[in-house]
C-alpha cells in the first residue's frame, strides 16, 4: 500500500503521528468505450476552447464562475489556503459509537503510527476501545476539510470520513404517512422468517455475481472469437413474472421455503 497523506492525530496536548492509507479498492473490471462500428477507443481531450488546442494536464487550473466573471485560481493559489497545509487531525470530541448514523460514512483509511514508538497510537486505540467511545476529527485532504469518524478495527485505528449534514437528502415520501394496518399474524410470520434467516455475518460468503457473470461473458467471446449464445453461456433466464400472491401466503411460502433450505444444508454438512 501507499501512504496517500501523513500527519499526526492531536488531542489535548497528545499528538499522535500517522500515515493514511486507502483502506479499501475497486475489483471491478474496466470497461473502456470503442466504436461500435469499428471498435475503435473512444477518447476524451481537455480541449480549450479560446485556443482549440488540446491542454496537457499540468498547464490546466481551476476557476470558480460567477455569473460573467471567471476567477481563475492556480496551483499556488489554492496550496496557499492555511487548512491546505495543515498536517493534523484534530479530535474535537468523542462521542458514543451507537450516535453516528452509518448513512454519514463515505470513505475508509487505514491510519500507521509512525513515530519512534507506538505508545501513543496504543494508548489512543485501546481508550476508545474500553470507553466505547469514537473520535470525531476534522482534517484536510484533497481540498475539502473533511469531517471523520476515528475508530478501532482490531489492532488499527481507522477513519471514514462523514458526509456533511447537508450533504445528505431528506428522504419524503407521503405515501408513509399513510396509516398502515399491521395484523398480529403478519407481525409473528414476519418475525419467523427473520429467525428462519437469522444467521453471523460474514463477507466472504458473498459474491460479486455481476463482476463473476461479466468475467464469464468476456472469457467466452474471447474463446468463441466473437459472438457468443448468451444462452449456452449463462443459462435460460428466470422468468420473474409469476402470480401475485398476498402478503400471509408470502410469509408463510417464505417462512417453510428458508427452513427447508436450511434443513437440506444442515444435512448435507453431516
Amino acid at each position: 500500500m501507499r501512504a496517500i497523506w501523513t500527519g499526526a492525530i492531536s488531542f489535548g496536548l497528545v499528538n499522535v503521528p500517522v500515515k493514511l492509507y486507502s483502506a479499501t479498492e475497486d475489483h471491478d473490471v474496466s470497461l473502456h468505450q470503442v466504436h461500435d462500428a469499428d471498435g475503435g477507443r473512444i477518447h476524451y481531450e481537455r480541449r480549450c476552447e479560446v485556443c482549440g488546442r488540446v491542454t496537457p494536464y499540468e498547464h490546466i487550473d481551476k476557476a470558480f464562475v460567477d455569473g460573467d466573471e471567471t476567477i481563475v485560481l492556480t496551483r499556488d493559489d489554492l496550496a496557499s489556503i492555511p487548512q491546505e497545509r495543515d498536517r493534523e487531525i484534530s479530535v474535537a470530541e468523542f462521542v458514543p459509537s451507537d450516535q453516528i448514523d452509518p448513512l454519514l460514512f463515505d470513505r475508509s483509511y487505514y491510519l500507521e503510527p509512525t513515530g519512534k514508538t507506538t505508545k501513543a497510537y496504543v494508548l489512543l486505540r485501546q481508550t476508545l476501545e474500553k470507553t466505547d467511545r469514537t473520535a470525531i476529527v476534522e482534517f484536510a485532504l484533497r481540498q475539502k476539510t473533511r469531517l471523520a469518524a476515528l475508530r478501532v478495527r482490531g489492532k488499527v485505528l481507522v477513519l471514514q470520513t462523514l458526509l456533511w449534514p447537508d450533504e445528505v437528502r431528506t428522504a419524503d415520501f407521503p405515501v408513509l404517512d399513510q396509516t398502515t394496518r399491521i395484523t398480529a399474524k403478519e407481525m409473528q410470520l414476519s418475525a419467523a422468517l427473520v429467525k428462519s434467516f437469522s444467521d453471523d455475518f460474514e463477507p466472504e460468503r458473498f459474491t460479486d455475481e455481476y463482476q463473476e457473470q461479466l468475467r464469464k461473458l468476456i472469457d467466452a467471446k474471447r474463446s468463441a472469437g466473437g459472438a457468443i449464445d448468451t444462452e449456452s453461456t449463462f443459462g435460460e433466464a428466470e422468468d420473474e413474472g409469476g402470480e401475485v400472491i398476498d402478503l400471509m401466503e408470502a410469509l408463510k411460502q417464505s417462512v417453510q421455503r428458508s427452513r427447508a433450505t436450511k434443513k437440506r444444508a444442515a444435512g448435507s454438512r453431516r
